[in-house]
């Protein structure tokens, strides 16, 4: 006959022990992958300028989980999914942009801050996001606000003050401009009575602060000697002014003969790495 304290131990042997019991488990939250804005949208700018599949350097994880979102939207092809936003890729976003309700400028296949955290949802975040910030007037002509924030910078650099000749957002204004101003970003800076060796300081600083800037003269095209500037990663750039700043990167003059660059050759670099470091 077993006794109670045998009873009693023996109860626990095959209960097991209180450890044993089932514990509740609490929702396991998904990481998402990070996409670089500002790593995605310089590849935008300069992979469809190559003249190979190069991919720019730091941007490929992040283009790669863009294009896997528009391919998720049945909007690129698998074998264009590669890291490199070339044309096909920005056809596909552009597309992208147009499903939104967008057109125009809101439509040109750059990665605007508002779209590409819309394709993000659910699969990617965005960080070190970019803007173009509010119109404002500047010299009688339309500028975002990050172009007069750097067009600022430059002045403090250079100590005077630029003048502008021809603004942003000015579709058709200017027929030699070949649609470069149509967007945002892009200025052309009054030269008159500037030495040669000015001028080429004002492009060098204009660079520095991150404009893909060069000084323009009538044996160019048919315009007066001047200072084209586009602002790099400008989200509003028409999408000439997108192909200058690739060609810029390539080591090119921006204009159509794609010729050798003719400008002060400086480390390149955008407004926002020039924030970082200043």
């Amino acid at each position: 006959m077993l006794t109670t304290v045998a009873v009693a131990n023996a109860l626990a042997v095959s209960a097991g022990p209180a450890s044993a019991a089932p514990k509740p488990t609490s929702p396991q939250t998904t990481v998402l992958p990070v996409v670089d804005m500002e790593a995605t949208v310089l590849a935008a700018q300069i992979d469809p300028r190559r003249a190979d599949s190069t991919l720019t350097p730091g941007a490929k994880d992040s283009v790669l989980a863009v294009e896997q979102a528009l391919q998720a939207r049945n909007l690129l092809d698998a074998r264009w999914v590669d890291g490199y936003f070339g044309t096909t890729t920005i056809s596909a976003y552009a597309a992208f942009q147009r499903s939104l309700g967008y057109s125009g400028l809101d439509a040109n296949g750059l990665p605007g801050k508002t779209s590409l955290t819309a394709l993000g949802q659910g699969r990617f975040t965005v960080a070190r996001p970019l803007t173009a910030g509010t119109k404002v007037q500047r010299d009688g002509y339309t500028v975002d606000a990050r172009t007069q924030a750097m067009l600022t910078e430059a002045e403090r650099l250079l100590g005077f003050t630029l003048v502008l000749d021809q603004g942003s957002y000015n579709p058709g204004g200017d027929p030699t401009s070949a649609g470069t101003h149509d967007g945002g970003g892009v200025v052309d800076i009054n030269v008159d009575g500037m030495s040669a060796d000015t001028r080429t300081n004002v492009a060098r600083v204009l660079r520095q602060v991150g404009f893909a800037a060069w000084v323009r003269n009538p044996t160019q095209g048919d315009w007066p000697w001047h200072i084209h500037a586009a602002a790099i990663s400008d989200t509003d750039l028409a999408s000439e002014a997108q192909h200058q700043v690739g060609d810029y990167y390539l080591g090119m003059n921006g204009l159509a003969n794609r010729g050798p660059d003719d400008g002060p050759r400086i480390a390149i670099q955008t407004w926002e790495e020039y924030q970082r470091t200043h």
